[in-house]
Formats: C-alpha cells, sequence, structure tokens
C-alpha cells in the first residue's frame, strides 16, 4: 500500500532561525525532536550522510543533510516500510517558514498492519510535539498538542518498555 503522510506548521521566523532549530536534531540540545515524550532520535556518530540510526523500532539511515533544505531518512526497520522520511523547510514569507515532514514508502505485510493501527497514529502525535517543541522555542505562548485517546492507550501500553513519559 502507498504510504504518503504529510505534516506541515507555519512558524513565525526567518528561514535561517528554523534552520539552526533543524541542526540540533538528534544531539544533546535537540530543540525539535521531543525526547521529553518519546523515544530519542540517535545515530552513529551524528546526522551526516550514510549514519545509521533511529528511534524507537524504527531504524534508518540519512541519505541527504542539509539542514538549510532537507534532511532525508531511508527505511530500514521495520520489515515492510520500504521507502522514506524528511524534514524539509522552506521560506514561506520574508519572517516565516514551513517545516514538513513527509513519509513517502510502500508498507506490506505485517509492516503494513503496524503502520495502520500503531506507528501512523503515534507518529501523527510525535510529528506534532516535534513543531510544537520547534515553535516553543520562539514563543512565550507554549504549544503542546493533545493525544487523542488511541495515542494515549498505545503510550500507556509502550511507556514501561520504551520509557516514554505520558503527555496527557
Amino acid at each position: 500500500m502507498k504510504v504518503l503522510n504529510i505534516h506541515k506548521r507555519i512558524v513565525n521566523q526567518p528561514k535561517n532561525k528554523v534552520t539552526e532549530i533543524l541542526k540540533t536534531l538528534s544531539l544533546s540540545n535537540d530543540k525539535i525532536w521531543p525526547k521529553e515524550n518519546w523515544p530519542e532520535m540517535k545515530f552513529n556518530g551524528g546526522i551526516k550522510v550514510g549514519a545509521k540510526g533511529g528511534h524507537g523500532p524504527i531504524r534508518y539511515k540519512v541519505e541527504i543533510h542539509n539542514p538549510a533544505k532537507v534532511i532525508l531518512f531511508r527505511f530500514s526497520k521495520p520489515v515492510g516500510f520500504n521507502g522514506i522520511h524528511k524534514f524539509e523547510i522552506n521560506e514561506s514569507e520574508k519572517n516565516k517558514t514551513e517545516i514538513k515532514h513527509t513519509i513517502d514508502m510502500h508498507a506490506k505485510g505485517k509492516g503494513l498492519l503496524i503502520w495502520i493501527f500503531v506507528i501512523r497514529p503515534l507518529h501523527n502525535a510525535l510529528i506534532e510535539d516535534a513543531f510544537d517543541k520547534l515553535e516553543n522555542n520562539f514563543s512565550e505562548n507554549k504549544k503542546a498538542t493533545k493525544w487523542n485517546t488511541w495515542v494515549k492507550f498505545l503510550q500507556k501500553k509502550l511507556r514501561n518498555k520504551e520509557k516514554i513519559k505520558p503527555n496527557i
């Protein structure tokens, strides 16, 4: 099954400021990945072309690393996820920047079932949390997207296994 999952957010900041935040992805001072509530994004030696890593049970390899434009990862796990996910940033106006996260893959077999019932809802919540965290770097009015009931249920089931904290 073809999967195209896109999240976009306009951040009221110039592109160079959003780029600086994206450069922290997976570092100890990460200002975008919501590791407070989700498994941490980790790579062997940091994010660079060829680096292998992931978060939780999701594994991928860096194929493109240009934080001023795009960071593109190719899935290696779970089995049945054949494709990529990427972060992109584009200036939409002078002091407005669009951040976009895209999953573009074919899911098959067990991977398709895992995507539909587990990964997709968790992924959607995680990306909205990441976009909130990015925006919160620039705002005193902190954003916190609420999780739906299914995400709360999945988080509760996975919390002990992955040491995920609830965002309720």
